[in-house]
């Protein structure tokens, strides 16, 4: 629990920036397309992000390969899997063993094995997470925004009371932090079509909250202020008028919430035990529980991550075998759990969940066999210590997603990777774009759909070329 909130804090988190932001974000200048050139049917209204930040490998969870368990003196290309494979409830599909409860609800969603990720040259996180993110490399000339600010900004939120976009478990005071902001943005959309910003779930109720120390009614006083402020045109060099006016829309949301019995969803001391002590393997599983509580209450799109810190959790620069144990505690009991909660409540027809990372990892190869980029990792050909069994290599050619619920298909796999090294994409490479357009079909959002901004169409996807793999769906 958060026992030291300034009053800058709570406006930080009220609202997707501060005023310095409004000059980041280029106006929109015109407007072009909403639902664009024709109407798409919808087979999901909500969706969840479960975001495996800093490179999953894909061969040790959920594409595994020929298991060599660790001994001195083994060679280091020999070994594609780190964990024995275990049974899914799909016939002849396995996942690395510790992933074994969601291995026993793949017949309700979809495996996708084929995931590529870009080229960008030396492979950084914050870039490439921007990449899949907004779909667009970095740099780019004005902010692009995050996939679930272009999601609040087409649909609107379910409930209005609810913020649209969500972002649940991410800190900014890490390693990387400014750059990852980068791309936790609305960008040219508008502020108030931003994240709602909640680092740590068990403190969830205090995002909503004021202050400790100033009452509701003092802050009835700051947010008159705030409006005043707004309207100051001392201050009209701060951005367009579009951006002041979506900053201040942002700030009377994150007051309705304030006042709502809906900010009871925030708070995780109201879930029944048994429910929460499943859900509790630490910040990411209690993510996943309030993910599940806002969904049910009107969220639109809700990101969770293991969070994003260098050398830490999927950033897996070495002990990558022993850290993937524990990484795996973290998230396959509460995963496993929030598809079979939203399909008991019925919400799961309607809410498409997604599970990714970055990119995937190797032992051997940096990159991808014929693109390698500069190696980050002193990995020896001959292995003596459990610290450098692992993957610990960024790897981009093969990457695993899940897909459930929103209209996915049930019990399918999408694609092949190699059995041997390295384990590339062999059969239907995906890439990020078509992921997107793939979420963008299931809202309902056309592929088309852009905005004019400094005089030049920005789409949804990089010159709107983003497909739909339709393949994917029932």
């Amino acid at each position: 629990m958060h026992t030291s909130w300034n009053r800058r804090d709570f406006l930080r988190r009220s609202s997707a920036a501060t005023i310095a932001a409004l000059a980041a974000g280029a106006p929109i200048t015109s407007f072009l397309s909403s639902c664009a050139s024709k109407k798409i049917n919808s087979s999901a209204d909500t969706v969840i992000l479960l975001w495996m930040a800093g490179g999953m490998s894909h061969t040790d969870t959920f594409d595994p390969k020929k298991f060599t368990p660790f001994s001195k003196g083994m060679m280091a290309n020999d070994v594609l899997s780190t964990f024995k494979s275990a049974p899914t409830a799909l016939d002849g599909v396995y996942f690395s063993k510790g992933l074994d409860s969601i291995g026993k609800i793949m017949d309700k969603g979809t495996l996708i094995r084929s995931y590529v990720a870009a080229d960008m040259g030396h492979i950084l996180h914050s870039r490439h997470q921007y990449h899949w993110h907004t779909c667009y490399k970095p740099p780019q000339s004005v902010t692009a925004p995050h996939i679930g600010s272009w999601i609040a900004k087409e649909l609107g939120p379910v409930n209005p009371v609810i913020p649209a976009f969500v972002n649940i478990g991410q800190r900014f005071t890490l390693g990387e932090g400014e750059e990852l902001k980068a791309f936790h943005t609305a960008g040219f959309l508008g502020n108030e079509f931003g994240p709602f910003l909640i680092p740590d779930p068990s403190s969830g109720l205090e995002s909503v909250k004021p202050p400790i120390g100033m009452s509701i009614g003092r802050f009835e006083k700051r947010n008159q202020l705030y409006n005043e402020l707004m309207s100051n045109s001392a201050i009209g060099e701060f951005g367009s008028d579009y951006q002041k006016e979506s900053l201040r829309r942002s700030m009377e949301q994150a007051y309705i919430l304030l006042k709502s019995p809906e900010a009871a969803a925030f708070d995780l001391n109201n879930e029944p035990r048994e429910s929460y002590d499943v859900y509790n393997t630490g910040k990411f599983g209690l993510g996943c529980l309030m993910a599940r509580r806002l969904a049910e209450k009107g969220a639109r799109f809700i990101s969770v991550t293991t969070e994003y810190e260098p050398f830490k959790n999927w950033d897996t620069h070495d002990n990558g075998h022993t850290r993937l144990i524990d990484m795996k505690k973290q998230i396959d009991g509460p995963i496993a759990r929030l598809i079979k909660d939203l399909e008991r409540s019925g919400h799961l027809d309607r809410t498409l969940v997604i599970l990714a990372s970055e990119f995937s990892r190797d032992m051997m190869v940096e990159g991808r066999p014929e693109l390698k980029v500069q190696e980050q990792v002193n990995q020896p050909d001959i292995i003596q210590d459990i610290k450098n069994y692992g993957m610990h290599r960024h790897f981009t050619d093969g990457g695993s997603i899940l897909l459930f619920g929103g209209g996915i298909k049930k019990g399918n796999v999408y694609g092949k990777t190699a059995e041997e090294r390295p384990c590339k994409t062999i059969e239907k490479p995906i890439m990020i774009d078509q992921i997107h357009q793939t979420i963008y079909h299931a809202l309902g959002i056309a592929q088309d759909t852009h905005y004019l901004v400094e005089k030049r169409p920005f789409y949804t996807t990089p010159d709107g070329l983003g497909k739909c793999e339709l393949e994917l769906f029932a």
